[in-house]
């Protein structure tokens, strides 16, 4: 794993975690920021994916 893999899969948990807890307390822009930090944190994850797939295949 590199650094991109780890730091978005940190940012997901976050996010989801952001979006539970906006939609417990109907807080709808929280829920919304939670969202879209779990979708940058799963575009992070791929791109180390995708760095470490070009990394192995040098």
């Amino acid at each position: 794993m590199n650094k991109d893999q780890v730091k978005g899969r940190i940012k997901e948990v976050e996010g989801k975690t952001k979006e539970v807890a906006g939609k417990v307390i109907g807080n709808k822009e929280m829920e919304v920021d939670g969202a879209v930090k779990k979708n940058a944190g799963k575009e992070q994850a791929n791109v180390g994916h995708v760095r470490h797939d070009l990394k192995k295949h040098k």
